[in-house]
């Protein structure tokens, strides 16, 4: 994993379950396979407890580690480090996704119900009037009664978000391909084509993971078919929106949107993005942050303790799922 993650994951529970459950060295923290002293700890290695930064697992990194058996990630997608060499070998995965789609979930929802209230204008409002004002008389069409929410992906956030938006006096349409209308009712919400998402919708947040198949997928179309005032959330990842046709939609302040991933992850210093009153920009903070790193390696204790019994993992990553998942 990156070079100092290590001191934010594990917290000192987190460190005195995995020492109790095998013997691991807290210092061994690599970001780089190759060095000599990683390639001596690879000799006698079973497990690789692995986050964000890890390098790739290929061929010559398993040439290595002929002891290993099993990479539990303290983090969410296995994509970049988990290579077909580790599938081949038949190396069990799993992965802390589900942690990290927690406070992913709670932002999308907090954002959710903020837009439809229309927080960043009445709040750039606000500060400009600095005087009474009926801002009832004034905006009676804001609120979060019967809105329209559309969710784009039944991933394990989007899953999430939909539980967490049940309370509320919301109408949920989803759209994903693999999921049967049967399911989606059961998770709450109406199936409905991407269309129909677009052009009903009042707010619409991306859950669908990043694959080539995947690129804009929010395209110039769509993005025309969403209601005026309407807003765009993107929690997943800034190559599934095009960017440039959204851009265009929000200088003219049609749309309103609340973006924690772009293309690049960071804007250059002159992009508008930044400046927009009608768009809320953050730096990919909606994952764990903070003492929420400490809930996946918590998760990852857990399923060591599940290897160590010889049970089988509670999240496993399957390599079948891998051309559907983040």
């Amino acid at each position: 994993m990156h070079s100092g993650l290590a001191e934010q994951l594990f917290d000192r529970h987190s460190l005195e379950r995995f020492t109790s459950l095998a013997q691991l060295d807290p210092t061994a923290v690599w970001d780089d396979f190759s060095t000599p002293e990683a390639r001596a700890a690879l000799a006698d290695t079973e497990i690789i407890v692995s986050s964000w930064g890890c390098p790739p697992i290929d061929e010559t990194v398993l040439a290595a580690a002929p002891r290993l058996r099993a990479v539990l990630h303290a983090a969410g997608s296995v994509r970049h480090h988990i290579t077909e060499a580790c599938w081949e070998r038949g190396i069990q995965v799993t992965s802390a996704a589900w942690a990290n789609a927690l406070p992913v979930a709670e932002y999308t929802v907090t954002a959710i119900l903020l837009a439809n209230k229309q927080l960043l204008r009445l709040s750039a409002e606000y500060r400009k009037v600095r005087a009474p004002f009926d801002w009832q008389h004034h905006n009676p069409h804001i609120g979060n009664y019967r809105r329209t929410v559309g969710i784009i992906g039944a991933s394990r956030i989007g899953r999430r978000v939909m539980e967490l938006l049940g309370p509320y006096d919301l109408e949920l349409l989803l759209h994903d391909p693999y999921v049967s209308p049967s399911e989606a009712a059961a998770l709450g919400a109406r199936p409905v084509t991407l269309e129909e998402l677009f052009l009903f919708s009042d707010t619409v947040s991306v859950h669908a993971p990043e694959l080539p198949a995947t690129r804009h997928l929010v395209s110039r179309h769509l993005l025309a078919l969403m209601p005026d005032g309407s807003t765009l959330i993107n929690t997943s990842r800034g190559s599934l929106i095009d960017q440039e046709a959204l851009l265009e939609e929000l200088v003219v302040g049609r749309l309103n949107a609340v973006l924690d991933v772009t293309t690049p992850d960071v804007l250059p210093a002159n992009s508008p993005l930044y400046d927009l009153p009608n768009v809320l920009l953050t730096p990919h903070v909606a994952g764990s942050l903070g003492n929420e790193l400490h809930r996946m390696a918590a998760a990852t204790a857990d399923e060591l303790a599940r290897y160590t019994a010889g049970r089988p993992f509670a999240h496993p990553v399957l390599p079948q799922d891998i051309h559907r998942s983040a």
